[in-house]
This record gives structure tokens, C-alpha cells and sequence, in this order.
């Protein structure tokens, strides 16, 4: 009986920290898209399955969580309103990025904080684009307030998470390194704690989607990820 208990209190504290995966876009809501090969290649479904790839990973040490696990549309709202549920500990937002200029390429890791890059909010508004209604309204006060609380620390996350997949990813695949960057994306707002968006390459890139759509590449990825969250939550206890 002693053994059983104690098992249950290892396994309770190997799953102390809760980690919410947001695959983005779903549903409705393709995100950005592409042609390949003669077939439509959508971001909601590359985010899906990488999120998946993250969550498998995550849920080996930790308590994990994915906003979806199917094509299903979700609101911004919808999303945040699942940390606050679950009571995660860090909200990780899954994107792929696309771009009118078919050269543009690159990783890119996002924290919630205000700036003046209008490159930067041209992004904001694609992935802000579901927030709609009185109910999903960010007014400023909300936002000031959020960034408060969670700036440094989801700026460190971002760090941390980004440092590895520049490692793992963005060297060996050739990609440029963009940088960690702040950005208003509402769903961090919503969030309501340490939150990071990843932009994980160019889907409008021809070079680049060949990349970003290979298993080897997001099983790098996705390893980059939790590695880089496992550096965060060690950051933590010292």
C-alpha cells in the first residue's frame, strides 16, 4: 500500500506543471495556405499535427494539453477560457507563417508585448482576425495589465524556446533565425500568463514549405519545443 501511495505522489509531482498546446486557426478558419504538388496545403492542419507532436512529447514528464485535437473551428476566447480551466501553467500558441513576398523566410518566436514594427502588425491582424463581438473585445486597460504580469516571464519562455529550435532547427535546415519579437496577438492577451506564439516558417516559401511539410523537420522542431520548455521550467526552481 506504502508503494502504491508513493508511486502516486512521484507521478503527481513528475506532473506538477500543466502545459496548454494551441494548434492555430481549425475549422472554418484555414489560416494561411499554399499549393503543392497539386494538392492545397492548409496551416491549421500542419499546426495540428506538429501541436500533437509537441503534446506527445510533453506528456511523457508533464501534464499536457491540446486546445484542439481535430479540425474544429475555436474561438480566441474559447482557447484562453481552457488555461484558465485546466489552470495551465504556460499557453503555447502553434502558427505557420506566410508572406505576400514568396522569398520570405524564416523562424520567428512571439511574446505578448507592445511595439512599433509595422511588419509585425500586419501579422497581428491575420492572426487576430477571429476576435469578433462585444465578448471578445481587449480593451487597453486588460492588455496593459497583462503585459505586466507576464512580459518577463513569457519573454524568458520565449528565450529559452527559441534558443533550442535555432539549435535544432533553423542551423541544420538552413532557415533564417528571425528572432524572438513582441507582438499584440490576442490570444496571449487571453491567455492571462506565460504564453509564447510560434511562427515556425514561410508556408508561402516554396523552399521553405518542402521543409516545414517533412517529418524530420517537425519532429525537430517539436523536440526544440519541449526542450526549450524543460530549460524554462529548470530556470524556475533555481
Amino acid at each position: 500500500m506504502l508503494k502504491i501511495i508513493l508511486c502516486f505522489i512521484l507521478s503527481l509531482q513528475a506532473h506538477s506543471f500543466v502545459i496548454l498546446i494551441d494548434p492555430g486557426h481549425g475549422g472554418e478558419d484555414d489560416g494561411a495556405s499554399s499549393s503543392f504538388h497539386g494538392q492545397t496545403v492548409l496551416e491549421k492542419d500542419i499546426a495540428l499535427e506538429l501541436s500533437k507532436k509537441i503534446h506527445r512529447l510533453l506528456s511523457k514528464k508533464h501534464s499536457s494539453y491540446l486546445t484542439r485535437s481535430l479540425d474544429r473551428s475555436i474561438g480566441l476566447k474559447e482557447r484562453a477560457d481552457l488555461a484558465e480551466k485546466m489552470r495551465a501553467n504556460l499557453f503555447i500558441s502553434v502558427h505557420v507563417n506566410a508572406s505576400t513576398k514568396a522569398n520570405s523566410s524564416g523562424i520567428e518566436t512571439y511574446y505578448l508585448d507592445n511595439h512599433q514594427d509595422a511588419v509585425i502588425t500586419k501579422l497581428e491582424k491575420i492572426e487576430n482576425k477571429s476576435l469578433s463581438g462585444k465578448d471578445y473585445v481587449i480593451d487597453k486597460i486588460l492588455t496593459d495589465i497583462v503585459i505586466r504580469k507576464t512580459t518577463k516571464s513569457s519573454k524568458k519562455l520565449a528565450g529559452f524556446i527559441h534558443q533550442k529550435i535555432n539549435k535544432y532547427v533553423a542551423r541544420p535546415f538552413k532557415m533564417k533565425n528571425r528572432g524572438i519579437r513582441p507582438g499584440m496577438f490576442h490570444v496571449l492577451t487571453l491567455a492571462k500568463r506565460p504564453a509564447v506564439l510560434l511562427e515556425m516558417g514561410f508556408l508561402s516559401n516554396p523552399k521553405e514549405r518542402k521543409k516545414i511539410l517533412s517529418e524530420s523537420f517537425q519532429e525537430s522542431y517539436a523536440k526544440s519545443v519541449v526542450e526549450g520548455i524543460e530549460e524554462y521550467l529548470k530556470s524556475l526552481k533555481k
